[in-house]
């Protein structure tokens, strides 16, 4: 008989780490065409603190007792009516549905829409898997379909030590193109080691002189992963015709790049989000990238569950390294 139940790092009302606590809520079933996963590790975002002090409330209804978290990997439970393709038992990666308003991934269980759902190959870990979904597709995103990187292309990546900077490199790399990326100076190293032809200390500034050095014409793409007006002026580093790729950060204050000098300049800003649209091509396309090693996982923070509020508090501080991930249930790896 399946469990009636589930331990979750749930929330019932917004605030700070703190209101994530530890607490047994009824487990998941699946509705037609959803796939129940049961986790063995879930990835922790930026998008996961925000979502737990209440401002994606924009976006869907929040229903309490809440449980965030959009990244999950582990092994199929269950499959709803129409479900094909899948069967229980089998090693997944998974977007989860909390960017609809369900119960997301910090729990032993979590519902997904099947599109959403990607079978791995036997040689790729669940921990490596776990990484990838916000962050990956996120970097896709902001790469391929809003900047059309191609072999060739020149790509300065802001924040290149993160989780979707960190992607960002390996994918615009994957593509042929030339990367240059900024961090701080403890990660200048392990951003080389991404693929970064050019690691900018962003400390010493000068940032736009050392772009102007590397790419003496501008750069195709801008992918800004810090937002909070880091690289005001991206805008001056594009050639005409590129791209400023924003990542929204959705800080209702964050300073904003110069439209009107971007039109002067010929210069497109075009702030990017993970769409719901594009993940299942996404999702599929970067699983297939690990698994043929062509991209590899950012360096890996994994804590326990219960320490979700640890993660957040980490998370939000910023300088993350890599990914965390929250370890759900180590023994289904």
């Amino acid at each position: 008989m399946q469990a009636q139940t589930m331990q979750a790092m749930a929330l019932d009302r917004f605030g700070g780490p703190e209101v994530l606590a530890l607490a047994t809520i009824d487990r998941p079933r699946a509705a037609p065409g959803q796939v129940i996963v049961q986790v063995a590790y879930a990835g922790v975002n930026p998008a996961d603190w925000k979502a737990r002090e209440g401002w994606l409330s924009r976006y869907f209804d929040y229903h309490f007792p809440f449980v965030v978290g959009f990244d999950a990997a582990g092994i199929v439970a269950e499959v709803g009516e129409g479900v094909t393709g899948l069967a229980p038992g089998d090693r997944v990666v998974t977007a989860s549905n909390q960017g609809k308003g369900e119960r997301g991934s910090y729990a032993q269980y979590v519902a997904s829409d099947r599109e959403r759902v990607v079978m791995l190959p036997d040689h790729v870990g669940l921990r490596d898997a776990a990484a990838l979904p916000t962050a990956g597709i996120t970097a896709w995103e902001a790469v391929f379909d809003v900047g059309g990187t191609q072999s060739g292309s020149t790509v300065l990546v802001n924040g290149g030590a993160g989780g979707t900077g960190g992607y960002a490199i390996q994918l615009a790399r994957m593509a042929g193109a030339r990367v240059c990326a900024t961090c701080g100076p403890a990660n200048l190293d392990y951003v080389r080691s991404l693929g970064a032809e050019r690691a900018i200390d962003y400390r010493e500034g000068g940032v736009r002189e050392a772009v102007a050095a590397w790419a003496p014409e501008g750069v195709d793409l801008v992918v800004d992963t810090v937002g909070q007006g880091s690289l005001l002026d991206a805008v001056e580093m594009v050639r005409p015709g590129g791209i400023v790729a924003p990542i929204a950060t959705l800080i209702a204050d964050e300073p904003m790049f110069d439209a009107a000098r971007a039109a002067e300049r010929g210069v497109r800003i075009i702030p990017t989000i993970a769409d719901f649209a594009h993940q299942e091509r996404q999702l599929n396309a970067l699983v297939a990238a690990l698994a043929a090693g062509r991209i590899h996982t950012p360096e890996l923070t994994v804590l326990p569950l219960d320490q979700a509020g640890e993660a957040h508090r980490r998370v939000a501080a910023g300088h993350v390294r890599g990914k965390i991930l929250l370890a759900v249930d180590e023994a289904l790896a």
